[in-house]
């Protein structure tokens, strides 16, 4: 498969809002790794905001968006808690959010096309590391971060537990 990866326009958010919603449905049929609900998480507003600020990427194949990733500096509040590898300012460790893989394109190598794509942006941007949350339950994810080298730190709470989110899993990648 010939997939590009680049920046999202706004042209796109359409399309995101449209593979969010296609996600949720496939995932509250069946198993539900990532614990995501249609219409709270991820959501247009997430692509909106993601494009707008200019974070958000999307992979295409044959000009269809088959998965996104948003790479940016702005890690959940409770990731001050964990002791991770290296001591950084967070202007230079990137964090990874809203990693969506479309349905009918799972197991085809585009999460790990996107987690490739991001090691590399990040190298470019000179950063010291990628971090990440996964939700203690999403073993797929887990299994990709650990094949592409990201380190376990530890398991906290993000405060999603009205959602039954209660644990997550925190990875480090030292670049």
């Amino acid at each position: 498969m010939n997939i590009s990866v680049e920046l999202g326009n706004v042209k796109d958010i359409d399309e995101l809002e449209q593979l969010y919603n296609e996600l949720n449905d496939y995932l509250a049929a069946g198993t539900n790794y990532p614990g995501w609900k249609k219409d709270v998480y991820p959501i247009r507003e997430d692509a909106a905001k993601g494009i707008e600020e200019g974070y958000l990427y999307v992979a295409r194949y044959n000009d269809k968006i088959v998965g996104t990733i948003i790479l940016n500096h702005e890690p959940e509040d409770a990731y001050s808690k964990a002791n991770w590898t290296i001591e950084a300012d967070y202007s230079d460790v990137v964090v990874v959010h809203t990693f969506v893989v479309h349905p009918d394109y799972l197991k085809e190598g585009i999460g790990q096309k996107l987690m490739e794509f991001a090691t590399s942006h990040s190298k470019e941007m000179k950063a010291k590391a990628i971090r990440l949350d996964v939700y203690e339950k999403n073993i797929p994810a887990i299994k990709l971060y650990e094949k592409l080298g990201y380190q376990y730190i530890d398991t906290i709470d993000l405060g999603y537990g009205e959602y039954g989110l209660d644990w997550f899993k925190l990875y480090e990648k030292v670049l």
